[in-house]
């Protein structure tokens, strides 16, 4: 995944605070740099294919109910 600049600027930080708050330990800009990249390597994958399944399953629902929608609009035709 390529982030711009300050998008993995932001990512990183974000990694730094969790691990400072969450885990009481002080992860260096590089250590962190690193692990973002390990995550979007590794994990990206999975969670962007649940984005699109989730997508999916949307668009899906939207279309039955625009389906249903037409449906009602039929007119009795003898």
């Amino acid at each position: 995944m390529d982030f711009s600049p300050q998008k993995k600027e932001l990512l990183i930080n974000k990694l730094q605070h969790y691990f400072s708050r969450e885990l009481d330990f002080e992860l260096e800009q590089f250590d962190a740099d690193f692990l973002l990249d390990f995550i979007c390597k590794e994990l990206g994958g999975h969670f962007y294919n649940q984005g699109l399944y989730d997508t999916q399953a949307l668009i899906s629902q939207r279309f039955d109910v625009i389906s249903d929608d037409i449906f009602q609009l039929e007119r009795p035709a003898d």
